[in-house]
């Protein structure tokens, strides 16, 4: 199994003018194959598919990775236009090459249904006013970790790592990443024995109703408040953004308000991911199996409570749900959308019917039982998960 950790890391300015160049020489070997690539596709798609043919014409030639570095990256460097692409390590060149060819591979598995989810865009041209900006370096660029604890990159240096962990066995690859608010991290890719990481059996089972006003309910009794994180946050972003708008386009002012806008909005995001990981693991590590509705994000996005459903983030909370307990040798299951949770009585079975959402509680006409509706829902999803399992 291979599993990513990621650290915080802290460039000095001449590490961090050395990244820059490393990751715009990453930037036009990109471009640079996109624009080779792009054409030649867009024409042999006219054709149409070479069984129908619905034009008539040659089938071009798609480059190829290995024709592409010889181009691209060997001969470029010999030019006067790019022979600043000795400033970035050969394995970070070619591995932009394998990204494009798997961004590609990607967009048309989408387009034929190999690919599960939505659909994914063709790849796209990178700009240098990207504020994200990333550079992958493989066993063939030797980097490596000192004993003082630092991260030696070529062409780059020893850069001073926090680290948080001990990596569990030696990475495969790491990437060095600037986001948007200006900080950079390295993230690495170990792999792990997957027998290693399972935990002891325990016997409990637990059910999870998800909500805006409580962030989720247990099938238990016991809930989990809603942090509102953005909400809270909500005047200093306004303040920020204000800022922002006040500066003039393309000063190095604007550039210096854009970031405190990243920075706020990172502080929101890091505390929510913190959130979902602290209660992800005390479910999962508690539980032997964990049960949580299907959630459709996507359409409750489109309503007016759009802000409060991304300030919950749910579908990060559930990802972290799913692949902790696959990890630690757990069980869940989803329960499916139309499964009538709120609409049943968890101790008779009766179905009592949809209810407006103002209705918090209600008596059971069967057999007069007074429900809280979202424990009821979180028992409900408990039984419905038990079935889905067994079946």
């Amino acid at each position: 199994m291979q599993l990513r950790y990621q650290y915080r890391v802290y460039p000095t300015p001449g590490q961090r003018s050395s990244a820059a160049r490393v990751f715009g020489c990453r930037r036009v070997v990109w471009n640079d194959a996109l624009a080779q690539i792009k054409p030649v596709k867009a024409a042999n798609k006219l054709l149409g598919n070479p069984k129908e043919r619905i034009a008539q014409g040659p089938y071009q030639r798609v480059p190829k990775n290995a024709d592409l570095a010889k181009t691209l990256v060997t001969a470029a460097k010999k030019t006067e236009q790019r022979a600043f692409l000795s400033d970035a390590p050969v394995g970070v060149l070619q591995q932009t090459l394998r990204d494009l060819d798997a961004a590609w591979k990607a967009h048309e598995d989408s387009k034929t249904g190999l690919r599960r989810g939505p659909k994914v865009q063709s790849p796209r041209f990178k700009s240098r006013k990207d504020n994200r900006q990333s550079a992958r370096f493989t066993k063939s660029d030797r980097w490596s970790i000192t004993e003082d604890g630092r991260l030696r990159l070529p062409k780059i240096g020893d850069v001073r790592v926090k680290w948080t962990r001990d990596l569990p066995s030696a990475p495969t690859s790491v990437t060095l990443i600037k986001d948007r608010s200006g900080r950079y991290f390295a993230s690495f890719v170990v792999d792990t024995d997957p027998a290693a990481d399972i935990w002891p059996p325990t016997d409990g089972e637990q059910g999870i109703d998800l909500g805006l006003t409580r962030f989720a309910v247990l099938a238990d009794g016991t809930h989990i408040a809603s942090p509102k994180y953005l909400r809270r946050a909500e005047k200093k972003l306004k303040k920020r953004q204000q800022e922002l708008s006040r500066k003039k386009k393309g000063s190095n002012s604007r550039d210096k308000a854009r970031t405190r806008v990243a920075r706020a909005h990172a502080c929101v995001a890091d505390a929510r991911r913190n959130f979902h990981h602290q209660w992800s693991h005390k479910l999962t590590s508690e539980n032997q199996a964990v049960f949580t509705e299907t959630l459709n994000v996507k359409g409750l996005a489109r309503t007016r409570l759009a802000k409060s459903i991304h300030d919950a983030g749910w579908s990060q909370f559930v990802t972290m749900l799913e692949y902790k307990t696959q990890r630690r040798g757990r069980s869940f299951a989803k329960v499916d959308r139309a499964f009538p949770s709120s609409q049943t009585c968890s101790t008779c079975g009766f179905r009592d019917g949809p209810k407006p959402l103002d209705v918090r509680a209600w008596t059971c006409p069967n057999c007069d039982t007074r429900h809280d509706r979202d424990w009821n829902a979180g028992r409900n999803i408990l039984y419905e998960g038990r079935r889905t399992l067994a079946a």
